[in-house]
């Protein structure tokens, strides 16, 4: 991820989507958790995007989308909505209603049921870190600390709001192609597990 936002920035590479499934771990963005991640038993790593813990797992799409602002107006709450936007989009395809709520990052659904977590790092205008979006995950970890600083047991997913189970390749292309759509940029698959690198340690 690091490595494609020097590029971008050197203007090597164009706009790019990273999605990867990752193994169960809770990153924790710049402001914090309460605690719960500590103990809830999981692998805990510390990243440079914004927001709280939140988990990760076997289930749940993750997306990396290196993108230059500047073009764009160096405008990150634009940026952000149309990630959203790309997350509803996808739920759309499923017959799921999914909305931005007022103050409440990510993507929900009924106004009440997080499916969607967003949190972005900003390196001289190049975007990276992203989105997690809930296909048929283990809700239950969830319930192991305060994702999003929230209780647990708000957090949904597309197998739960559609009563079946789900698999990453039905929703992969639909996710692809909402964001072709909307950034015009290019995609990069995974189908190996990766590991959310941590936060560089401070410089003195």
């Amino acid at each position: 991820m690091r490595a494609l936002v020097r590029a971008r920035r050197r203007g090597e590479v164009d706009d790019t989507l990273v999605v990867v499934e990752h193994p169960p771990v809770i990153t924790v963005g710049v402001e914090g958790d309460d605690g719960g991640a500590a103990t809830s038993g999981l692998e805990v790593v510390r990243v440079e995007r914004g927001g709280h813990a939140t988990y990760h797992g076997p289930g749940q799409l993750v997306g990396y989308p290196i993108v230059d602002l500047e073009p764009r107006g160096r405008d990150v709450r634009r940026f952000v909505r149309d990630l959203e936007a790309v997350v509803a989009e996808t739920l759309a395809g499923f017959g799921v209603a999914a909305e931005h709520l007022s103050g409440r990052p990510g993507v929900w659904v009924g106004g009440e049921r997080k499916i969607a977590s967003i949190g972005i790092a900003v390196d001289h205008w190049v975007t990276f870190h992203g989105f997690a979006l809930n296909v048929d995950p283990d809700l239950a970890a969830f319930g192991r600390f305060r994702p999003c600083a929230m209780d647990g047991r708000r957090m949904t997913s597309l197998a739960r709001e559609l009563g079946r189970a789900v698999t990453l390749d039905e929703v992969r292309p639909r996710l692809v192609d909402a964001w072709l759509a909307r950034f015009s940029a290019a995609y990069v698959p995974s189908s190996e597990p990766a590991r959310p690198a941590p936060s560089p340690p401070a410089q003195a």
